[in-house]
């Protein structure tokens, strides 16, 4: 080899050797906590960017020409494998779309699953080919002041930004407006910007201590953060197997969590539940169901969710000192839940079908087909008995476009046909199985669009309304009622 080919060789080496430095080893000085609670951390957080209509156009007419889009981000922790992400409501309030990016660029559309607006928590689902990584979770049981702790978010849309700082005052309360405020609130000088929120306040162990939830507007590092320990109590409400799956395990639980210990005790067991069938009991400690380690109510639900009825699992459990082994058959005993309607959470989406289509609109509780008076009035005007879209037939109607009269057109979802009064005024068009699209232009997928749209003041010496509808193996139809008789 020539003298100038080898000076050559050496230069490019060289080169090389300074574009690529040798990874740092354990004991490099850089491999400061900090960035291995980072590096430990970032496959569980995912950046959320969201879109909706701008409100003048969203009450609108169907064909709007040019609708306003307004776009919005936020950031969201992973809570199950199967795609569980948990984030603020406020993120994905009133949203149409959800894209979920994850740190290696991978994105999906995400979908709501429940959500519960006065704790400002949700929880989204993406469909990923692959499980995805489960943020650690610690306990603000323990936090002390002063302690270091780092954010990751989608700060202004800067995908997982890293900022740190410190611990800088503990149980805050903070009103925001006459609607929402927050209380026992963490408080940190960690930089917490526009699209922080859901995102993750963590400490050097890599373990979720917190959710960012605000800032105080016109100051400096001043930012604040749900403590986990309670958002977690939120989380368990919210993957309630009961409300997505329509089964009740039976359980009465207390999470106990300190700084020695965190665990799940069993208060009490109802009568003739799956759980009182395979022999749990008042006393004792779950550590673990179907192989997922269980310190708090979340774990307990997120093992049980979109279990078929009639699979039989292990739950390992800890009494009088002693390990031992129950098996508790989902659906089981008393299997269909009796739901509470005092309590705060909404379900947007069966979770055991829950797919990557378009953010349905209408949040369904136990009471909204039952006794809702927008329901009433549409008996009694059009003669037309209607419930809220299940998950199928929600997915059905969002997840593609439709040919209409100046281009494609995308319905935010519906209501379902279940009687109609023979001689009524929806009689001659509608048939039973329809899916109610809109009336009179306006669309109809809530119970709230039927109570402005039949408002008495509105159409008392309305002649003729136009109806829009999806019957099954056609594209949507359009027709007229004719309110006199």
């Amino acid at each position: 080899m020539s003298r100038l080919l080898v000076r050559n060789v050496l230069a490019v080496s060289l080169l090389t050797a300074g574009l690529f430095p040798p990874r740092a080893s354990a004991d490099d000085a850089r491999q400061t906590p900090l960035v291995r609670a980072v590096q430990q951390s970032g496959k569980s957080v995912v950046n959320i960017h969201t879109e909706k209509v701008a409100s003048d156009d969203r009450d609108g007419k169907f064909f709007a020409t040019k609708p306003r889009k307004v776009t919005g981000m936020g950031t969201g922790i992973v809570v199950d494998e199967r795609g569980y992400i948990v984030t603020n409501f406020h993120v994905i309030q009133d949203v149409d779309l959800i894209t979920v990016t994850l740190i290696d660029g991978s994105a999906f559309d995400g979908s709501v699953v429940s959500f519960d607006r006065r704790q400002d928590l949700a929880v989204i689902r993406v469909e990923s080919p692959t499980p995805l990584t489960v943020m650690p979770m610690g306990t603000s049981s323990d936090l002390m002041l002063a302690e270091t702790v780092y954010a990751v978010g989608n700060a202004f849309g800067y995908e997982h930004t890293v900022t740190s700082g410190i611990i800088s005052a503990l149980h805050r309360d903070v009103e925001v407006d006459e609607v929402q405020s927050y209380e026992n609130l963490i408080q940190t000088d960690a930089s917490i910007n526009p699209g922080n929120s859901g995102g993750p306040l963590l400490n050097l162990n890599g373990e979720v201590i917190g959710i960012n939830v605000a800032i105080r507007s016109g100051a400096q590092r001043i930012g604040f953060a749900i403590p986990i320990d309670d958002a977690r109590r939120t989380i368990a409400r919210l993957l309630s197997v009961e409300k997505l799956n329509g089964f009740t395990h039976g359980l009465q639980t207390v999470d106990i969590k300190t700084p020695q210990e965190k665990k799940l005790v069993v208060e009490s067991v109802s009568k003739g539940t799956a759980a009182e069938l395979s022999g749990l009991a008042a006393g004792d400690i779950i550590r673990n169901v179907r192989g997922i380690t269980v310190v708090d109510a979340t774990d307990l639900e997120r093992a049980l969710l979109d279990l078929p009825r009639g699979q039989t699992v292990d739950v390992r459990i800890l009494r009088d000192g002693r390990e031992q082994v129950r098996q508790l058959t989902v659906g089981s005993g008393q299997a269909t839940a009796d739901f509470n309607g005092t309590e705060s959470v909404e379900v947007v989406r069966r979770a055991e079908t829950s797919t990557s289509a378009a953010l349905p609109v209408l949040a369904v509780t136990k009471t909204a087909e039952v006794d809702d008076p927008a329901l009433v009035r549409t008996w009694q005007v059009l003669g037309v008995r209607l419930r809220t879209l299940t998950t199928a037939e929600q997915q059905e109607i969002t997840q593609r476009a439709y040919p209409g009269a100046r281009g494609p057109v995308r319905y935010n979802g519906g209501l379902k046909v279940l009687e109609i009064r023979p001689e009524s005024v929806a009689a001659p068009l509608l048939r039973e199985g329809d899916i109610l699209l809109g009336l009179d232009g306006f669309e109809t997928v809530s119970t709230g669009n039927l109570g402005f749209i039949l408002g008495e003041a509105r159409i008392t010496g309305m002649a003729k309304m136009k109806c829009q509808y999806f019957r099954q193996g056609t594209n949507p139809l359009e027709g007229t009622l004719s309110l006199t008789k």
